[in-house]
C-alpha cells in the first residue's frame, strides 16, 4: 500500500469520516495478494519506499498484466522492466495506462506524483553502446521522484570528454557509472569525486570481455575507494541504489 493512501486512510479512522470494519475491508490486501503464480507485495512501498517492481523478460505478457492489474487496483505505480517492444504492446493492449520507454525497455505508471528526492545524481556512460542500461537507471530514477542529470559516451577512449564536465561530476551526491568493454570509467570516476560512485558492468564488449565479466571484474578490483559495483547490465539496482541514499538527504 502507498504510504499516502495509508496516511490519508489511519486520518480519516482517527477522524471518524471512515468505520473501523470499512478501513479492514480497504487494507485486506496487507501484506500481500496471492494470485496463484505470484504473490504481489502489497507491503514493500511501506518498508522500501517503493512499491513492488516487475521483471517482464522471464514472464509471458498474461502474466505481467495480472501482476501489474493488481498493483494499479492497490492504487500503487506499476513498473515493469526488462520487457522488449512485442511484449510491451500485448500488455499495453490490456493495461492502456501504461507507458513505455523502448530504450529502457520499462513500462510504468504513476499512480501520483512521487516527492521530488533531494541531491543530484549523475548517470554517465563509457560508451553510446552503454545507454540502454542507463537509460533503464535513469527511468527508474526519474519514477522514484530523483531528477537524474544523463552524461552519455565519456568513456576513457577519450577522456577529455568527461573531465570537460568535472563541475557536473563535483557537484553530484551520486553517481551511477556505466561502462562494458575493460570497464576502467568508474574507477576514474571515483578517483574524481567525494560522493557515493555505484559502478555498472555492461555485456557490451567481445571476445575476453566474456559477456560482461570484464568489466565486472575491473570494477571490483578498482583502485578508487569505496566504489560499489551491481551486477552486469543491472541499471535498475544502481538506481534503486542511489534511491536508498538520497532517501537519506530526505
Amino acid at each position: 500500500m502507498d504510504p499516502n493512501r495509508l496516511r490519508e486512510l489511519l486520518q480519516k479512522v482517527a477522524g471518524g469520516a471512515l468505520g473501523v470494519d470499512e478501513a479492514l475491508t480497504s487494507l485486506r490486501d496487507l501484506p500481500f495478494t496471492d494470485l496463484g503464480f505470484a504473490r504481489v507485495d502489497q507491503h514493500r512501498a511501506l518498508r522500501q519506499g517503493a512499491p513492488e517492481v516487475v521483471l517482464g523478460e522471464p514472464k509471458t505478457a498474461e502474466q505481467i498484466v495480472t501482476i501489474a492489474r493488481e498493483i494499479h487496483r492497490a492504487g500503487q505505480s506499476v513498473m515493469i522492466t526488462r520487457i522488449g517492444p512485442e511484449k510491451a504492446a500485448e500488455v499495453r493492449a490490456a493495461l492502456p495506462f501504461l507507458t513505455y520507454n523502448p530504450v529502457a525497455r520499462i513500462a510504468s505508471h504513476l499512480a501520483s506524483t512521487p516527492p521530488e528526492r533531494k541531491g543530484r545524481v549523475l548517470v554517465v556512460t563509457a560508451g553510446t553502446g552503454d545507454v540502454p542500461v542507463a537509460e533503464e537507471a535513469a527511468e527508474t530514477l526519474r519514477l522514484v521522484g530523483a531528477r537524474p542529470t544523463c552524461l552519455y559516451d565519456v568513456g576513457v577512449a577519450g577522456l577529455h570528454r568527461l573531465l570537460a564536465h568535472l563541475p557536473a561530476l563535483h557537484e553530484a551526491n551520486v553517481i551511477v557509472a556505466v561502462a562494458g568493454m575493460e570497464g576502467a570509467l568508474p574507477s576514474v570516476v571515483g578517483g574524481l569525486v567525494r560522493c557515493p560512485v555505484i559502478a555498472v558492468p555492461t555485456s557490451v564488449g567481445y571476445g575476453a570481455h566474456l559477456g560482461g565479466m570484464a568489466p565486472l571484474f575491473t570494477m571490483l578490483t578498482t583502485c578508487a575507494a569505496g566504489v560499489l559495483v551491481t551486477n552486469i547490465d543491472n541499471g535498475f539496482g544502481a538506481a534503486m541504489a542511489a534511491h536508498r541514499i538520497l532517501t537519506n538527504l530526505d
